[in-house]
Order: structure tokens, then C-alpha cells, then sequence
């Protein structure tokens, strides 16, 4: 860009920005409002049914309207669970990080604002021995003194067009973030907690359904195995028991594995050491909660820290365009200090030695090679890049928020199948195992009926996790009902 373009384009820039400036008391940046975005008539594809389907005596009601819950972990009335949360909210450090990272974020404000704003007095003392050269033939050759000064200096610089304004407009906006971070954080921990707890809790009964199925294939492959010998079955049903069990086997190993590694999370979580793993709450102790809100669209803007944090980076974004604008504009200084000085102690002391000085300072920016205006079509670029990002940030809330209530929804039909599988199982194995008892049927028979109950349980075991870890990520996507700022 040649020298003459970037002239013109300041003239026309601070002509036309002085004309509004003296027409009204306006803005010289963005106003930082959130882009309009539609409001869907519903999140997913279809409307939201009134409950879900029946499942372990629970169908959850959808509350079209209400307020999100603070404490929505209570809501599964499990003190272990509460306990495991409160611990985490508390000892976290990762969460602690971010508490102080946000308390000297306000503290920064806090030295802007009063640096800014108000007028820098310091004091100064000075005290110095001199040997400066003497005037050519007109006395020694060179010259020995002491000067001793002492005074107050004060600087302020006049915000006549409201750069340091925009500036701490932006910090303030930007230590909001930070603060919205934090509140998404705490919820984030407090959903990884309670999910993490229930996927321990879950696969510690999966391992127990296993190795019951374990010790059920083993005495059949046992059993097999003699009735082989015997020459009463032949050697691929043998082979075949064999495999089954063996399967098992290697199937057990990494649920072990993964419920020790919940559990390791789990106590990194809530800050302890994975070697401290805390009490997990049995899955059956965990009530699922009945009623779940269900905050409509337009609200889901106001109860979401992430959807908030966005907007306060626009706003900060928009008080960016705003002191790129004013740094355009003249800056008024104003320098005064007072004080006493002297070649002596005594003559500094005197009133002789009063010393002040006062003074003004005018700059206006003329010729930069076209770095101030380049500054502003940047902050222009990332003003429109923030709102682009609180867009996204929209419809990810929108769609995580779909997402988990199709999953209560097709959960709870997977719960309701699985608990009708389990009981069907449950109830035929009971019956086989009564006739078993009476000698009308073989043990290998009572073994197998009771082999289909535990792959229907785990069956239930699975389901029943998934739609209490839902849950709870669907009380997380609701945001938060805590005032912003």
C-alpha cells in the first residue's frame, strides 16, 4: 500500500468518525451485541415426546420450560454420590487453577482501571556527586558539586476519545470469560464425577455378571470334557465348551481394566491419588431422576456458560475495533511536578531551592506506514471472527442439547427392553432351576438357562448405565440458573 493510499484513507476515516463524534456522544467500535440467530421450534428432529417409555418403574418427564438445577447430582438421592462431588468441587486442582487464574484476572482489572483512569504521582529523590570539566581559561580545569534533588511528579493522560475507556472495556469483558469458564468448568467436573461414578459403578457389575457367566461356561466345559471321555458327547462339543469358557475369559480381563481405570479417574477427579481410590455407590442405589427441565431455545442463550463466555469475547472483540479507532485520534497528556534541589543539603532545604514545572503534551498521529489502520481492519477481522464463533457456540449448545435428549429417549426404550429380556430370563431360569431340583431335567440344562439370565442382566447392567450417565449429561447441557454478569 503506497504512502498516498494510506493518507487518504486516513482522512477519510478520522473526517468521517470526527463528524459523528461531535454529532452524538457514539461509539467508536462495534456494540458488541450477540448476532440474531434463529430460535428452533424444538432442538431435534422432531418434537420432544412429554416422557420417555417406562423403564425400571421410571418414566422421566420432560419439564418444557423450567429452570435448569443447581444441585441437579442430589437429584439422584445418593450421599456417596454427593460426597464424591462435594470432595471433587473442593479439592480439585484443576478447578483451583482456574479459580486463581480468574481472581488475578480481576486483580490486572483492577491495576488497569485505577493506572488508567486516575492521575500517576510518584516521588522522586536524587542525590549525586559530579566532577564535570571546567570552562578553557576561566577557572579549574575541571569541577567537583553535589546535587540533591527531591520532588513529587504527576502525569495524567485526558481519554477525550475513549481509548482507555475501550480498553478496560475489553479486559473487563475478557475477565467475564474467565468467569464463565469457570462456572462451565465446575459443572463439567461435577457431570464427569457423577457419570465417571456411575460407569465405575456399572462395570464393577458387569465384572460380577462375567465371572458368574465364567464359572457357568467352566463347568460346562468341565462336564463336557468327562461326558467326552465317557465317549457320551462328541469331541467338537467338547471343543466347543472349551471355547466358549476361554472367550469368557478374555472378555473379563478388560472390563477389569476398565473399571479400575474409572475408578483411578474417578479419585483424580475429585483430587485425591488413583491409589486412593474412593467408595463407589452400587448402581442399584442410584435413583434416576423423574423429572429432568428443559430449557426452551431462547433461554438455553442465557443458562449456558459457554454460549456466555462466547458472548463476552464478542464484547471484547468489539472493544478491541474501539481502541483501534481511538488511537487515531489526538492524545492530551498533562505533566506538573514540585519539589526542592541544590548543590547543598542547606540550599535544597531553602527556599531557594523550590523547583516546579508544569506542561502539556499534544500527539497526533500522522504517519505510522499504515500500522493504526491496519490495527483496526484486524480488530475488525477478529470482532467478526468472535461472532462467528458465539454462532457456533450456539448450535453446538443446540445440537449437544438434541443429542442427549434423543439419547434419554432411546434409552429408556433400550432400558425397557433390556429389564423385559432380564425378567423373562430371570423367571425362566427360576423355573428351570426349581425342576432341577426335583431331578426332571439335568444340570446342564439348569446351567444354561441360568447362563441366558446373566447375558440378559448384562444386558439390563449396560442399559440402566447409560440412561443414569445421560441423565446426567443432559442436567449438564441445561447450563446454569446462577445470575450473569
Amino acid at each position: 500500500m503506497n504512502v498516498s493510499r494510506i493518507a487518504h484513507e486516513r482522512r477519510a476515516l478520522v473526517l468521517s468518525l470526527a463528524a459523528a463524534w461531535s454529532l452524538a456522544a457514539c461509539s467508536l467500535g462495534p456494540s458488541g451485541k450477540p448476532p440474531g440467530l434463529p430460535s428452533p421450534a424444538h432442538y431435534g428432529q422432531t418434537a420432544l415426546p412429554e416422557r420417555t417409555d417406562a423403564a425400571g418403574g421410571v418414566a422421566q418427564q420432560f419439564d418444557v420450560g423450567a429452570q435448569p438445577v443447581p444441585n441437579w447430582w442430589q437429584l439422584y438421592r445418593s450421599t456417596q454420590l454427593d460426597a464424591l462431588v462435594e470432595e471433587g468441587l473442593k479439592n480439585s486442582p484443576t478447578l483451583a487453577a482456574t479459580e486463581k487464574n480468574l481472581a488475578g484476572a480481576r486483580e490486572q482489572l483492577r491495576a488497569q482501571i485505577g493506572s488508567s483512569l486516575l492521575p500517576t504521582i510518584d516521588a522522586q529523590g536524587q542525590a549525586t556527586r559530579n566532577r564535570a570539566l571546567g570552562i578553557p581559561n576561566a577557572g579549574p580545569q575541571t569541577v567537583l558539586y553535589n546535587v540533591f534533588v527531591g520532588q513529587l511528579e504527576a502525569h495524567y493522560t485526558f481519554d477525550l476519545f475513549g481509548a482507555v475507556r475501550y480498553a478496560n472495556a475489553a479486559l473487563n469483558a475478557r475477565v467475564d470469560v474467565q468467569a464463565f469458564e469457570l462456572d462451565a468448568a465446575r459443572r463439567t467436573l461435577a457431570a464427569n464425577i457423577v457419570t465417571t461414578a456411575i460407569n465405575a459403578a456399572a462395570l464393577g457389575d458387569e465384572v460380577d455378571a462375567t465371572e458368574r457367566l465364567l464359572v457357568l461356561a467352566r463347568q460346562t466345559a468341565q462336564e463336557d470334557a468327562r461326558r467326552y471321555a465317557l465317549g457320551a458327547v462328541p469331541h467338537a462339543q467338547a471343543l466347543a465348551s472349551q471355547q466358549s469358557a476361554s472367550d469368557l475369559e478374555a472378555s473379563l480381563a478388560p472390563l477389569v481394566q476398565q473399571r479400575q481405570a474409572a475408578r483411578h479417574a474417578l479419585a483424580v477427579l475429585i483430587g485425591r491419588t488413583p491409589d486412593a481410590v474412593p467408595d463407589i455407590p452400587a448402581l442399584s442405589s442410584l435413583t434416576l431422576p423423574e423429572h429432568v427441565p428443559v430449557v426452551v431455545p431462547s433461554s438455553l442463550l442465557h443458562t449456558r456458560p459457554d454460549i456466555a463466555a462466547s458472548e463476552a469475547a464478542l464484547k471484547a472483540a468489539a472493544a478491541d475495533v474501539g481502541v483501534a479507532t481511538a488511537q487515531l485520534f489526538p492524545s492530551v497528556s498533562l505533566t506538573a511536578s514540585m519539589g526542592q534541589a541544590g548543590f547543598s543539603w542547606p540550599t535544597a532545604l531553602s527556599g531557594a531551592g523550590a523547583i516546579w514545572s508544569i506542561g502539556g503534551s499534544l500527539t497526533q498521529p500522522l504517519f505510522h506506514g499504515g500500522a493504526l489502520l491496519a490495527q483496526r481492519r484486524a480488530a475488525i477481522d477478529f470482532y467478526e471472527a468472535a461472532a462467528d464463533q458465539y454462532k457456533a457456540a450456539v448450535l453446538t449448545a443446540f445440537q449437544n442439547v438434541a443429542d442427549t435428549l434423543a439419547a434419554l429417549e432411546y434409552d429408556a426404550t433400550a432400558a425397557r427392553a433390556s429389564d423385559t429380556s432380564a425378567s423373562s430370563a430371570r423367571e425362566a431360569f427360576d423355573e428351570t432351576a426349581a425342576r432341577g431340583k426335583l431331578g426332571a431335567i439335568p444340570d446342564s440344562a439348569v446351567r444354561g438357562s441360568e447362563q441366558q439370565y446373566w447375558n440378559a442382566r448384562l444386558g439390563a447392567i449396560r442399559a440402566s448405565g447409560r440412561r443414569l450417565g445421560d441423565t446426567a449429561l443432559l442436567f449438564q447441557a441445561m447450563g446454569t440458573p446462577q445470575t450473569r454478569q
